[in-house]
């Protein structure tokens, strides 16, 4: 009886067989020269590039065959890509998702023909058909943000403002950009709700002290574009900056963003200097080649940096692991994607800024010859 009832219980509820992986026993062992797939989203952002051709070369020293594609920012095309790599005989593939949704239906192809699934940096949404996922702790991105702009700005000293900020999220198709604002927006709502930190802007229809998490695409930029956040900033300056209004901080999520409220600052406030009181205090994500040399001329603060080598290394062993039929060690979390927990790995993001901007050539991230281009 009490077997049956736990059976029942499980087909109730949907929870005993919600969370999947954690060993592959069982499963066909993956041979050298075997086919992996791995679908990155586009090659117009510099970090997929890394991302793609790092795992790429780590796992074709190691033996195996590997169909790397890029989806040109199109989710029917990322489809398509994903469904070349099962006609391939792909025994792995790893998504980094366009569309974390609309990339459902392939997924579950590969999956019905006996390959595992790994969710890269992207959570793959609504389907059973995910194995794994590799990512970073996505909610500290937004606390690092968040964190460096109530520094800057003094207000865990008392500082009473009102200072001016604006807010942007990131692509409102990519399920990690509503993680990356619950992570900043836990620790900036309170200054909302006390008036020390205001939005003057109507951008996104306003965000004041009762801003709700669940409004996060309000705010957000397609495909996390640079020249859509131009557009949008320059918007917010026209209508509320135009006259030598003070603008104090703005969060952006990612470095591309970044670049395009530093462009629209330009043009149209020509009068607010970097490295003075005039220009205000911009975050970023990914630690892209702009933002260093942003950060080292002072016109964006902070970025993020996910070391995408450690993440590629953090795929090659699960994915090493998977071929050889042992245990994925390393999980160390589980995220909902509306249909199952999927084990996760996830990893540290670190905190850049003028004061440790070298840390990424210790990280052989950048060469300092590059680093030396980029900041001199």
């Amino acid at each position: 009886m009490a077997i049956a009832l736990g059976a029942a219980m499980c087909l109730g509820m949907g929870a005993c067989g919600s969370s999947r992986g954690g060993n592959t026993a069982g499963s066909e062992e993956i041979k050298k020269g075997d086919t992996i797939g791995i679908s990155m989203p586009t090659k117009s952002e510099e970090r997929w590039n890394k991302d793609g051709n790092n795992l790429k070369r780590k796992l074709e020293s190691a033996g195996y065959k590997v169909i790397l594609s890029f989806a040109d920012d199109k989710p029917p095309q990322q489809n398509a890509d994903i469904e070349n790599m099962v006609n391939n005989n792909a025994k792995i593939v790893v998504v980094a998702s366009k569309d974390g949704t609309a990339v459902g239906p392939a997924v579950e192809k590969a999956r019905d023909a006996g390959a595992k699934v790994i969710a890269y940096d992207r959570l793959i949404m609504n389907t059973k058909a995910v194995d794994y996922y590799a990512t970073f702790q996505l909610e500290q991105t937004g606390v690092l943000e968040a964190n460096y702009l109530i520094d800057k700005l003094g207000l865990k000293t008392g500082a009473k403002g009102p200072f001016n900020i604006e807010l942007f999220t990131g692509s409102p198709d990519d399920n990690n950009a509503k993680y990356f604002f619950k992570g900043a927006w836990n620790l900036l709502e309170p200054y909302f709700k006390s008036g020390v930190l205001v939005s003057p802007s109507n951008h996104g229809g306003g965000v004041k002290a009762d801003f709700k998490l669940a409004d996060w695409q309000k705010i957000s930029v397609q495909s996390w574009k640079a020249e859509q956040a131009q557009k949008d900033m320059e918007s917010i300056i026209d209508s509320t900056y135009a006259h030598g209004e003070k603008l104090d901080a703005v969060l952006s999520p990612y470095d591309g963003i970044s670049q395009g409220v530093i462009n629209a600052i330009q043009e149209k406030r020509p009068d607010m200097q970097p490295g003075t009181a005039s220009w205000p205090y911009i975050t970023g994500q990914d630690a892209m080649e702009i933002a260093v040399s942003n950060i080292a001329k002072g016109t964006q603060g902070q970025t993020v940096f996910k070391d995408v080598n450690k993440l590629a290394d953090a795929t090659y062993d699960m994915i090493l692991e998977i071929a050889q039929n042992k245990k994925v060690t390393g999980i160390n979390g589980k995220f909902n994607n509306n249909n199952i927990d999927v084990p996760s790995k996830l990893l540290d993001p670190q905190n850049i800024t003028k004061d440790n901007l070298t840390d990424l050539v210790k990280a052989n991230y950048v060469t300092q010859q590059r680093f030396d281009a980029l900041t001199k």
